[in-house]
């Protein structure tokens, strides 16, 4: 997943408040930091990705696949 991915997949998800979740809500699962924090650190934004998912409740079937603006070729 690249960065503009993960930006496409929270505001997809998330709408109004992806601003507020990327700057406020601190995630243990990549080290206690914010996703903006995560991402500044190198975080792999797939894996901030996952980690605000768990934390946010965000349903498995929506948490693979999402943000890219072409699907995969098998």
């Amino acid at each position: 997943m690249r960065r503009s991915e993960f930006l496409r997949a929270v505001d997809d998800e998330f709408g109004g408040r992806a601003t507020s979740l990327l700057h406020d809500l601190v995630l243990n699962a990549v080290g206690g930091r914010t996703a903006a924090q995560a991402l500044d650190a190198g975080v792999p934004p797939r894996d901030i990705w996952l980690a605000l998912c768990v934390d946010a409740d965000v349903p498995v079937e929506r948490r693979h696949g999402v943000g890219r603006l072409e699907p995969r070729e098998h």
